[in-house]
């Protein structure tokens, strides 16, 4: 069954320019497809129109009517006095309506149940438990878990929150909502690694279909059942994931490039044969008219297009010699917000030549660390670096004391340089023409960091320090930074959340948690084999157990021993659910063992609701 489909899509912004050319795909039942594309190629502009933000000027668009389709990109509006819990519930609205009415019944029928009272409460408690309402509370822990959103987070107000938080608690509420068809907008931007790992697990056991715009080249390798790329407003099919559509991609274009070249050298060979002939037809009609002949023949000839090359940025760290052995020393470091410590008594030493990742969930202090490390922050302990060293630093959050001025002016007046110097300078990392009159403040994301690592480039280092160095890149933007940095020998320090970044350049792991930084001297893979490894050797605690809902009580009595025996047969089916809702609290970061306790309890359920239909019906 067809879920999406889409025919000959037309958009443009601009009279005569069209961002989305022709666009042609389809979408099955169940498939889990990745949209890839440069930035400003029209990935989010598609998912706008596949659910109706935005209009479009040709071409046919269709998504299976009787889906409930679910976007994470923006996040919806609440109401100010929502908290983060509010958010989550609003979820479940449909379930707690009809968990209202049940308590209203329930209030009623204390007093003396009618018959139309009970049918109603039967058909209300049926709803109730298709659409998962005993299983709400465990849903809402389960993934929340997941996704790293603490219990003391939950009571915060949402519009609190930093517009990180807000997006993840949002896309909690999305997969809460157990949507058929679910829209993805970069949804692994502010999550750190234990909860991309645990979506990742959600989006392989999720029975729907998935639409996902990434550039986590890693996530697109484990999610993936194909991909789909943007090219000039056309697509362009592969069917696999990350790595399949890599080497699929260049064996395309070598393909391509091996038919061109033939053609070209027969085209060559035929002009050179036609040329030849002429010259000989002079005097003879029949090798002109054969000549001629040929020159029809090859203008009937189907030449493949010459294929392009993407345009990439070139452009190298400038390097500072390096002399001694220690780059820097950290010695009973310490820092703490009031009462809360972040990390304390670190003690490391770094090396010449070494690539360091600091790894750790967010908000446990990794981005103070590398400013503490810097300077920008005060702390306790001592840092002392190399009498050779000089740094370079990349921040998460890109900041400009002069966003006002364009891209020219920037490389004018804080490097210092010429005006040619400066165009070949941003040239060189794909700011060209116009761009460079653009306003520093007007940029995106990604384009702040291209111009601060332009900026940054320049300068003579030895020590490179990275602070989510990849965020709001495109893909083909985080290979060029790759191929920059594996040209740099210097000492490189990097807090990053994307593993197929980590797992390249890591050879030294520094894992903030618990306000420790545990030392591995090893690679990613290692690395995740040591946690692996600990968490399969710690002991599980037993979950406490649930307090035991009272049921409604309603009717007249009809056999008081039919009554009393299915009154004991209920007490035992609720103390064997009571049971399985402790093993599920115990397995809620287990999705397998979960999904084979839920079908057990769901069996359960439906048997404690026949057994209470028998005593209302005895009672009545």
């Amino acid at each position: 069954m067809v879920d999406i489909q889409v025919k000959d899509l037309t958009k443009f912004f601009v009279i005569g320019e069209n961002l989305l050319d022709g666009l042609s795909f389809e979408i099955q039942e169940g498939e889990c497809v990745a949209i890839l594309g440069r930035n400003g190629c029209g990935k989010t502009t598609l998912f706008n129109i596949l659910t109706g933000q935005m209009d479009y000027d040709g071409g046919e668009v269709y998504v299976n009517p009787g889906k409930r389709l679910g976007l994470i990109s923006q996040i919806p509006k609440f109401p100010e006095e929502f908290t983060v819990e509010d958010v989550l519930r609003s979820a479940y609205a449909q379930l707690t309506a009809i968990l209202r009415k049940m308590e209203l019944l329930e209030c009623q029928m204390a007093k003396g149940a009618t018959q139309e009272q009970l049918r109603q409460y039967d058909t209300l408690a049926n709803a109730f438990q298709s659409g998962g309402g005993y299983e709400m509370d465990v849903d809402v822990d389960k993934i929340c878990n997941g996704l790293g959103i603490t219990a003391a987070q939950r009571s915060q107000d949402f519009a609190s929150l930093s517009g990180g938080e807000k997006t993840r608690v949002n896309l909690a509420r999305l997969l809460l909502e157990k949507t058929d068809i679910l829209l993805l907008d970069e949804p692994t931007n502010h999550l750190d690694l234990n909860s991309v790992e645990w979506l990742e697990q959600y989006i392989n056991a999720f029975k729907g279909t998935v639409l996902t715009i990434s550039h986590d080249r890693y996530f697109i390798d484990q999610v993936a059942d194909r991909v789909i790329e943007i090219t000039e407003g056309h697509a362009e099919f592969y069917s696999g994931n990350y790595s399949f559509y890599m080497d699929e991609k260049q064996a395309r274009f070598d393909l391509q490039m091996k038919q061109y070249e033939q053609e070209q050298a027969k085209l060559k060979q035929l002009g050179y044969t036609v040329e030849r002939m002429k010259g000989w037809g002079i005097n003879n009609r029949t090798l002109y008219r054969r000549a001629m002949s040929i020159q029809h023949r090859m203008a009937r000839i189907r030449k493949t297009e010459k294929p392009k090359k993407e345009r990439t940025m070139k452009a190298t760290f400038g390097e500072k010699e390096f002399s001694g052995d220690v780059v820097f020393k950290m010695k009973n470091v310490s820092k703490a917000f009031d009462s809360r410590t972040l990390f304390s008594d670190v003690n490391l030493s770094v090396e010449g030549g070494e690539r360091i990742a600091l790894l750790g969930d967010n908000g446990t202090g990794k981005s103070t660390f590398i400013k503490c490390l810097l300077g920008e922050e005060d702390c306790q302990g001592k840092i002392q670096f190399g009498p050779t060293v000089k740094w370079g630093y990349l921040p998460q959050i890109i900041h400009f004391d002069h966003p006002e001025r364009t891209l020219y002016d920037t490389m004018l007046y804080e490097k210092n340089c010429t005006p040619q110097t400066a165009r070949d300078r941003l040239g060189a990392f794909m700011f060209q023409g116009e761009d460079v009159f653009k306003t520093v403040g007007n940029l995106s994301g990604g384009e702040q960091s291209r111009l601060r690592l332009c900026m940054l480039m320049d300068e003579k280092i030895n020590l490179l320090i990275l602070d989510e160095p990849t965020n709001h890149l495109d893909i083909a933007s985080r290979e060029w930074v790759e191929a920059a940095i594996e040209e740099f020998e210097g000492v490189l320090l990097f807090v990053s959340h994307d593993r197929y970044f980590i797992e390249k350049f890591a050879e030294r792991i520094w894992l903030l948690e618990d306000g420790k930084i545990r030392d591995f001297p090893c690679g990613y893979q290692k690395y995740r084999s040591i946690l692996e490894h600990e968490a399969a050797a710690k002991p599980q605690l037993p979950a406490q157990p649930k307090p035991k809902k009272e049921k409604p009580k309603g009717g007249s009595k009809d056999t008081e021993k039919l009554v009393r025996r299915l009154e004991r047969e209920i007490e035992k089916q609720e103390q064997a659910i009571a049971e399985l809702d402790q093993k599920i609290e115990a397995a809620a970061a287990d999705y397998q063992e979960l999904t084979r306790l839920l079908a057990q309890k769901e069996t359960a359920e439906e048997t404690l609701m026949e057994l209470m239909t028998q005593w209302e019906a005895a009672q009545s």
